[in-house]
């Protein structure tokens, strides 16, 4: 984890301790496509609902998906969503990328894809506005992604005993599930969120992806969570539904050193050698199971009051003074702390 909020890596690390007190965390993939969404336009509204009714047609997917497929060996076309706005056109490509994050390469394909459209389909009076038409949705609050998914759709869930509950989290069961329900899922629709119903999953995706050399600025769209919590036969079952993990383990950040050096620890540096898409899917859930780490102690932490107390006591240091020199790795003035 990468952070300058030194206290997150200590309450992360609490979280982790209880869950591995549990058994661990189980997690579940339901879904891997990053998503392209291009626009292109029309001079009239019946040309843009013809070419809206091809691309939704059997032959219109075929066409498209093979000309897609082409580009690369491993990019494949799950799905095309299609939307019209007047007299544009908007299209929403999924597609697997193998280990890849994969914007580059799903943006090759599309950009073939249209082409052949354009030049083999009829369709030669379309002009394509542009790769991107914010229907994919890449870095920006969307609810499309909420809905449909983005990247590696991530399920995790940890089963957290009574007595670890009291000792480890300093709470107890019924406190969490009321705090949960009452800050992360009333208090969350009461401000109108789209995605946000959690505590802070932005903290550790955020933390992990510097660390790994993902695109920190994708934070917008994987920090999309619900965190559920019950009290299951006296213990404490957490849960935390992420739809649109954006990561890969190949390309970009990845390559820099300290980067790739957090990926081999991990185990998941690189392309997978015999399952394509395996690596990039493998630190998905552990991104998820880390987000379920947090969310545990955090809530923890606010149920017990703590949470200040913490924050003065571990995330603060004096400020040196002109004739003493700071120890190596202590905190300077806003107390970050090396971890």
């Amino acid at each position: 984890m990468a952070t300058t909020e030194g206290v997150l890596v200590a309450s992360t690390s609490r979280g982790c301790k209880a869950i591995n007190a549990g058994g661990g965390a189980i997690t579940v993939l339901t879904g891997d496509g990053m998503t392209r969404g291009p626009c292109v336009g029309f001079e009239t509204l019946t040309r843009a609902g013809a070419a809206k009714v091809w691309l939704d047609s059997e032959e219109g997917q075929r066409t498209m998906k093979n000309a897609f497929n082409s580009t690369s060996r491993f990019a494949r076309l799950q799905t095309m969503k299609t939307a019209i706005a007047g007299t544009y056109v908007y299209i929403r490509f999924k597609t697997t990328t193998g280990d890849a994050m994969g914007m580059n390469m799903i943006s090759k394909g599309v950009e073939h894809a249209l082409h052949v459209m354009s030049t083999e389909a009829g369709f030669d009076d379309m002009a394509i506005i542009s790769v991107s038409g914010n229907y994919c949705t890449d870095k920006k609050p969307a609810a499309i992604n909420w809905i449909d998914g983005r990247g590696k759709s991530v399920v995790a869930e940890a089963i957290i005993p009574k007595d670890v509950v009291q000792s480890v989290l300093k709470s107890n069961v019924d406190a969490l599930v009321e705090l949960n329900t009452s800050k992360n899922l009333i208090g969350s629709a009461m401000a109108g969120s789209i995605g946000g119903f959690n505590a802070h999953a932005a903290n550790i995706v955020t933390a992990i992806f510097l660390a790994t050399g993902q695109d920190p600025a994708q934070n917008v769209e994987s920090c999309n969570c619900i965190t559920v919590m019950k009290n299951l036969h006296g213990n404490l079952q957490i849960s935390v539904s992420m739809p649109s993990i954006e990561v890969g383990t190949i390309g970009g950040g990845t390559l820099l050193e300290p980067q790739s050096a957090m990926l081999d620890l991990l185990g998941v540096k690189g392309a997978h050698p015999t399952n394509p898409g395996d690596n990039a899917r493998q630190l998905a859930r552990i991104v998820a199971a880390a987000v379920l780490a947090g969310e545990l102690s955090l809530c923890s932490a606010l149920a017990a009051g703590h949470l200040v107390k913490a924050h003065m006591s571990h995330n603060r240091s004096a400020v040196p003074t002109r004739s003493s020199t700071p120890a190596p790795g202590a905190g300077g003035p806003g107390g970050c702390r090396r971890r």
